[in-house]
């Protein structure tokens, strides 16, 4: 569920440090990825809650608007402004669009139909589609034979997610395949940012903090085109889309912003590997979803699947 746009690594700040500062930076960060594995993790229990009173364009719409609120603050904290140059923009309008109107509207329209951890466990397909784009879309990713087991083996335990061998009975065909194009247009997104944007001058919070204020006009558009205002105001699902946006949108930047620039962004999409346990344990746990045994034995297959996209060449 990122919503990260530039991919520059960033040098740690370790190196420059004696041996006692590295080990409380080393426990500092493993306490922001567990904050972070939660908070992603519990975004599509709270994304089906607030689908329980408001409609699902309302919902991504004020996840953007309190999560682009908590990036505006974070920004006029460090003193950042918002990129410049038409360009930049331009660039980051379809970034907006393809890496959080869209897939947190199809999310948010999928959890109607499908359970919070179907949804969680669609999510863990972005490295597998990533895999499969790049190899199209990069010709400096060249794939090896690993890669190609992890993408084969990361789609049979799609498969078997969603029950292939039983024709997929009792599945909801419509929303599964929007959590899965969700899922889809992550990579889609990043390869996109990687080609258009890798190199901006400005700083990450500066981009995401624009990508998150256009993300939320796409949708301040498009909301009262299919939507009607409120008649009411649901206390819980109001809240659970504040925290959505506030916690699992712009805490959740922060968070992941961090810890790209401390501990780079290999170890920090290691996050991707937790969220649907978390999410799979929370609809479970607190919405009272049931579970049958093809769903964690199917996830498990597809971690594992694409957790070997993600080996690199040695060197």
């Amino acid at each position: 569920m990122t919503t990260v746009t530039a991919s520059r690594d960033a040098a740690g700040p370790a190196s420059a440090s004696s041996v006692p500062p590295r080990t409380r930076g080393r426990l500092d960060w493993r306490l922001r990825f567990a904050t972070l594995s939660l908070i992603w993790g519990f975004s599509f229990l709270l994304i089906k809650v607030g689908t329980d009173g408001y409609a699902p364009f309302q919902v991504t719409l004020g996840r953007l608007v309190f999560g682009t609120a908590v990036l505006a603050a974070a920004m006029a904290v460090k003193r950042e402004r918002l990129p410049r140059g038409i360009r930049t923009w331009g660039h980051l309008t379809v970034a907006a669009f393809l890496l959080n109107a869209l897939p947190f509207s199809l999310f948010a329209y999928s959890e109607l139909t499908i359970p919070s951890t179907l949804a969680g466990i669609c999510n863990a397909t972005s490295p597998l589609w990533g895999m499969a784009l790049s190899m199209v879309a990069l010709s400096e990713d060249r794939p090896t034979r690993v890669r190609v087991a992890g993408l084969g083996i990361g789609f049979i335990g799609v498969l078997t997610v969603l029950g292939a061998w039983q024709g997929f009975h009792g599945l909801d065909a419509t929303g599964t395949a929007m959590a899965l194009l969700a899922s889809l247009s992550y990579p889609i997104g990043w390869i996109y940012v990687r080609r258009t944007l890798a190199g901006a001058g400005e700083s990450h919070l500066s981009l995401t903090g624009a990508q998150l204020l256009l993300a939320t006009v796409q949708l301040a558009v498009v909301t009262p085109l299919f939507t009607s205002v409120p008649t009411s105001f649901p206390l819980v699902p109001l809240l659970a889309i504040v925290a959505l946006g506030a916690l699992g949108t712009g805490l959740a930047v922060l968070l992941q912003y961090g810890l790209v620039a401390e501990v780079g962004p290999t170890t920090a999409q290691m996050v991707t590997y937790f969220i649907p346990v978390i999410a799979t344990a929370a609809g479970v746990a607190v919405l009272g979803e049931s579970l049958a045994w093809s769903t964690p034995v199917g996830a498990v297959i597809v971690l594992a699947g694409a957790a070997l996209t993600q080996v690199r060449r040695s060197a």
